[in-house]
Parts: C-alpha cells; sequence; structure tokens
C-alpha cells in the first residue's frame, strides 16, 4: 500500500544529525537532493572521500560540522533551468512516517532555494501518492 505524502514535509536524516527539516516533494525531479556548501573530493591514504559541509550559514540547523562520506559517487543531473552538471551523491537515510527508508541524495548548493532538501521521484516511486493539496503529512503523526 502506497502512504500519501503532500507537497511539504518534515524528516529526519539520522545520518547527518538533521531532525525536522524542511523537505519538498518534486515530482518534476528524478533525483532527490540536500543543499551543501564546501563540496570537496579529497584525498586520505590514497582512499577517495567526500566532505561537505550541510546546509549554509543563513540556515538555522547549519551547525558548520563537516560530513564525511567514503560510499559515494558522481551522477549527471539536469537543473531547474536545463542546464546539466555532474553532482556527487551519497546515500543515507530518510526517516518519515515512522520509518527509515534507504535514500540517495545529489549535494548541491541550493542557497537561493526556499526548502534545503527536495525528494525526487526515484525516491517516491511505488512509496507514496503525493496529494499536492496536503502537507506535513509525516510530520503530524511523529508529533501526535
Amino acid at each position: 500500500m502506497k502512504l500519501t505524502i503532500g507537497r511539504i514535509d518534515k524528516a529526519d536524516f539520522p545520518e547527518l544529525s538533521l531532525s525536522n527539516i524542511d523537505i519538498k516533494i518534486d515530482s518534476g525531479a528524478y533525483t532527490s537532493s540536500i543543499h551543501c556548501s564546501d563540496i570537496k573530493e579529497v584525498f586520505k591514504n590514497n582512499e577517495p572521500y567526500i566532505t561537505f559541509k550541510l546546509l549554509d550559514p543563513e540556515h538555522e540547523l547549519y551547525n558548520k560540522k563537516q560530513c564525511i562520506f567514503k560510499k559515494y559517487s558522481s551522477k549527471k543531473v539536469k537543473s531547474s533551468n536545463g542546464q546539466s552538471e555532474e553532482r556527487f551523491m551519497i546515500q543515507t537515510t530518510i526517516h518519515l512516517f515512522n520509518t527509515s527508508f534507504p535514500i540517495y541524495l545529489t549535494l548541491s548548493e541550493r542557497k537561493d532555494m526556499k526548502f534545503p532538501i527536495l525528494i525526487g521521484r526515484k525516491f517516491l516511486n511505488k512509496k507514496f501518492i503525493i496529494d499536492t493539496s496536503k502537507k506535513n503529512l509525516s510530520h503530524q503523526l511523529k508529533i501526535n
């Protein structure tokens, strides 16, 4: 059975130490993305890692903490303006409707965007039905 999700909600990303962060459901986007800054590929002992800081200094949950992921890849993504760009992608966990789901997130500098996280079709497919007249359905379950 598919869950109904609204156009916006709040979710937890335990591995990223983010709770109740605003997400926007974007059926026009294939992949999901998270706003990051200082995204860099680094090498330690000849092993590649991706490092980044979540969000940006203007965001209330910004904590200057640097995240490091060993498991990552890169993906060509077409942005909303039609431009293709190469982005790094990580796999992590999202907590919605009192359930944990694996999710792939591309790392993107989304500073000018209202929502720090976009949830795309690849994640939504076969799990959710979108009702654009609703919002915060998962968050309401969490707080009740």
